[in-house]
């Protein structure tokens, strides 16, 4: 975990000879390709609050960059012993403060993040929180990935004509989740595609009927999976963006939280509601806002080639792929 704006930068499994990371590093993918770092702080899993997406004109005026502020500010170190850490950023442009604690257990494969954003303002105000989980190359090879999830209904981000660029979904388009509509053939977007040159974003709606909701990214060929799981009523949303430049700096956004999309304030509100569901949360005068996820690592079995579900049960986290009536499974003290 890096101390300056608290993102996850590397994951490894430690009996890993190769010790592959999975998570995006646009710093090392830059090097290796001699190009631009275009991304600023951002790498790996890292928060955006209070704000995600680009800030507006007036917003950029008073010195708020995108994505918030929390992920360029350095972190106070409250507590660090064994394997639990805990550490407090104030953002004194949103005039909020954020605490998180990160904690395993010795010999587990996963990781409790509990964080708690407290307002210092006398006004309730919407907020914008996203967990900007990213999976990147080497992990992310093209045709070798499969990302499943806890949801059904789907949009594709709407744009306009002027702003299309790379992107080769329609604008807007409500779907059900893996499979967007196409005029000549359906596209499966549980697969990474098996081309670059394109860079697209979907949201989707964790299926409102559970209680958790789960995210997971699986490299068939190396049977490596990374995924998350937490509760729904925490992050109701994820934003995926599926980004494959010409440059093979492959980057895949599983970016849970508590709006559809990376937008400004203004523009998630006119979104609500979305599938039925609030595009944003309330932070209440001088109150605070608490969540919890599980963040997993495993190699899974010979076969195993899908997600369709994770559960606790009995101090376990459960991995299903039903249609190949596979199992994995990791030990689990924590709880959420």
């Amino acid at each position: 975990m890096i101390k300056d704006g608290g993102a996850f930068a590397s994951l490894v499994l430690k009996d890993d000879p190769k010790r592959v990371n999975p998570m995006w590093d646009p710093v090392r993918m830059a090097r290796e390709t001699g190009g631009a770092q275009r991304f600023g702080a951002g790498t790996g899993h890292f928060l955006c609050v209070d704000g995600f997406g680009p800030s507006t004109t007036e917003e950029q005026a008073a010195g708020l960059q995108g994505h918030g502020e929390a992920h360029r500010l350095p972190w106070q170190i409250l507590r660090s012993s064994g394997a639990e850490a805990e550490f407090r950023v104030r953002l004194p442009l949103a005039q909020e403060t954020l605490t998180r604690k990160v904690s395993m257990v010795p010999g587990e494969q996963v990781v409790l993040v509990e964080s708690e954003l407290e307002s210092e303002t006398a006004f309730d105000r919407p907020i914008l929180w996203a967990e900007h989980g990213t999976i990147g190359a080497p992990f992310l090879a093209l045709g070798k990935v499969v990302v499943d999830q806890s949801v059904t209904d789907c949009q594709t981000k709407p744009y306009n004509a002027q702003a299309r660029g790379p992107r080769t979904f329609p604008s807007a388009k409500n779907f059900i989740w893996p499979e967007l509509p196409a005029e000549r053939k359906s596209v499966n977007l549980r697969i990474a595609p098996a081309v670059h040159g394109t860079m697209n974003h979907i949201g989707c709606l964790m299926t409102p009927s559970r209680e958790h909701g789960f995210i997971t990214a699986l490299n068939t060929e190396q049977r490596l999976l990374i995924g998350y799981f937490f509760r729904r009523a925490d992050y109701p949303w994820v934003q995926h963006w599926m980004n494959y430049p010409d440059n093979r700096m492959y980057s895949w956004g599983l970016e849970f939280g508590m709006q559809p999309y990376d937008m400004t304030r203004r523009d998630i509100l006119a979104l609500s509601p979305m599938f039925g569901a609030p595009t944003f949360r309330w932070l209440p005068a001088k109150g605070k806002v608490a969540t919890r996820f599980l963040m997993f690592m495993t190699r899974v079995p010979e076969g195993f080639g899908r997600v369709d579900d994770v559960r606790l049960s009995g101090g376990r986290l459960i991995l299903e792929d039903r249609s190949g009536a596979k199992t994995a499974t990791l030990a689990c003290s924590r709880s959420l």
